[in-house]
């Protein structure tokens, strides 16, 4: 549920506002961006009974092949956001239904055509869902799939155990932290001493800075900087990292193993203009 106010917002009484309620969640945003620029993508999660129709037919609109279990007791997960005057937001999360999200739910035979497994760090923050994500990542790995990391919200990496995020990760093949995300696993600095640091645990970083661009970063090789893409006016700015996370991985997984950094580097101002174009208007799907 969308809500930016159209005056200054007035405490304890009324203020007018546009409202609006769009599908959403980052992973499924990402799966959404993926399919809608070529990748074959499959999107596995927990709704609620009463709705999980609607977001099979959302995620197959886009091209996802949508594989959602029915909660038959807990609505599905929903998140209000404030949008300030300047685009930024607030969010006020309830997972819902994503809270029993349970290994029965995703067969092992998932994975049996994937090339990649993508988590967002929102598996991660919850005990229950830790054990999905740790079971995912051990499928594969046995399988020697490559892995794929957004690690999804600032606030919820600074409840976790100092490090534990990075450890469970570490080998990930690409991981795609915004500012905040990497201040909190490997220290307040610099975008680029922040990146480099990142690239311990991971093969490639690209790290979100909103409309600063990006910085982007492979082990033993300087950082590049890459610029985004201006804009007028922005409106929204829900999804934008979802749509630069789902361009990017759509312009790596059609690259080819180990693509060099000139490619990478298409990849991420690629992203930026996808992302872009998400800032000028309400919701982080493909219009």
């Amino acid at each position: 549920m969308l809500v930016k106010p159209l005056d200054g917002v007035t405490p304890g009484s009324d203020t007018r506002a546009a409202i609006g309620a769009r599908p959403g969640g980052a992973a499924a945003n990402q799966a959404a961006w993926m399919a809608h620029l070529g990748a074959e993508v499959t999107f596995a999660g927990r709704a609620g009974a009463r709705d999980v129709g609607y977001h099979r037919q959302e995620l197959a609109r886009v091209g996802v092949r949508p594989h959602l279990a029915a909660d038959p007791e807990t609505d599905t997960g929903a998140i209000v956001i404030m949008v300030a005057p300047d685009g930024e937001r607030t969010m006020f999360t309830d997972r819902g239904a994503n809270r029993n999200l349970g290994q029965p739910d995703l067969p092992p035979s998932l994975l049996d055509e994937a090339d990649v497994l993508h988590l967002t760090g929102y598996t991660f923050c919850e005990p229950p869902l830790l054990e999905v994500a740790l079971w995912l990542l051990g499928q594969a790995r046995s399988r020697d799939l490559a892995v794929t990391i957004d690690p999804g919200s600032a606030a919820f990496l600074a409840r976790m155990e100092p490090g534990a995020f990075l450890r469970w990760t570490d080998g990930a093949a690409v991981c795609f932290p915004n500012r905040d995300e990497a201040a909190v696993l490997v220290g307040d600095a610099d975008p680029v001493t922040m990146a480099t640091r990142l690239t311990r645990y991971y093969g490639v970083v690209a790290l979100k800075l909103g409309g600063a661009g990006c910085v982007l970063a492979v082990p033993g090789q300087a950082p590049v900087p890459v610029a985004a893409t201006g804009v007028r006016t922005v409106q929204d700015t829900t999804g934008a990292g979802d749509a630069f996370c789902g361009a990017f991985m759509s312009r790596w997984l059609a690259g080819g193993p180990d693509p060099p950094v000139p490619e990478l580097v298409s990849a991420a101002e690629f992203a930026g203009r996808i992302a872009a174009s998400v800032v000028t208007r309400f919701g982080a799907r493909p219009a």
